[in-house]
């Protein structure tokens, strides 16, 4: 049974019809059986991810971080796997300046603690100089350890962006597997968690009912001003950098202020 709002004029815009539990059941059961076959889809796919070749590389190549230079060895901590996230870098930029983008993906994995027990190790690898980048990673308190690879080769260092996978064994090292775009999602559980909203990310190029509130460009909320609104503006910042104490709005950005 479907139902219809009693006051119309208070009414959320594009909301999903009205129904009696069963009725919502019933479709929730439904539904269910396609997002099962999604999971065992990419459960499948992980299986294909695990039977990619691999490729060695030079472990005694370094990367620079809080000590120094240190050989890319060292960042598997003694551990086999290693998962890195390459955040991009603009040479620089002020705080508010750099990737949202990135800046939204490695702030939700604060915390590595559940690949560490499984034996897999993380760091955080970007282009930008040390003293830069030792400031930004102070000034967003991050946990997580980041190394500068300004000047190494792929598969290392090269194009920023991507979520990328290593092998070791003993002191070989080996790449096995590498992603970007949309294929860096998984690191950021707020999408999937968006996902299952009624409105979901609120992005332009989501199939959305007709009468849904319009969707706007994909990273419009990447960025906020101090009161909390989204905004590609001269007085914006990736939104994890208003948790920081102290945080106020900040002048013109210049030619620094928009990466998208």
């Amino acid at each position: 049974m479907t139902t219809t709002s009693r006051n119309p004029a208070t009414a959320l815009p594009g909301r999903p019809p009205i129904v009696d539990l069963a009725t919502w059941q019933a479709a929730r059961d439904e539904l269910l059986v396609r997002e099962k076959a999604h999971t065992r889809a990419g459960d499948a796919l992980a299986a294909a991810r695990r039977r990619l070749p691999m490729v060695e590389l030079d472990g005694t190549v370094e990367v620079v971080g809080p000590d120094g230079p240190v050989p890319f060895l060292d960042l598997f901590q003694g551990r086999d796997e290693l998962l890195v996230y390459k955040h991009m870098w603009y040479d620089g930029a002020p705080h508010q300046g750099q990737c949202e983008g990135c800046t939204m993906t490695t702030w939700q994995l604060r915390d590595a603690v559940y690949l560490n027990a499984r034996g897999v190790s993380f760091a955080v690898l970007t282009t930008g100089r040390w003293d830069e980048v030792a400031a930004y990673v102070e000034f967003m308190g991050y946990t997580q350890p980041w190394y500068s690879v300004r000047g190494v080769a792929e598969p290392v260092g090269g194009e920023m962006g991507h979520l990328t996978c290593f092998l070791r064994d003993g002191d070989r090292v080996f790449l096995t597997y590498s992603t970007t775009g949309r294929g860096n999602e998984p690191v950021a559980a707020s999408f999937g968690l968006l996902d299952r909203t009624p409105y979901g990310r609120g992005e332009a190029w989501e199939d959305t009912p007709e009468g849904w509130p319009e969707g706007r460009h994909a990273c419009w909320y990447w960025r906020a001003d101090a009161d909390g609104n989204a905004t590609w503006g001269p007085t914006s910042r990736p939104v994890p950098q208003w948790t920081r104490p102290g945080a106020t709005p900040v002048e013109t950005l210049g030619r620094h202020g928009d990466h998208s």
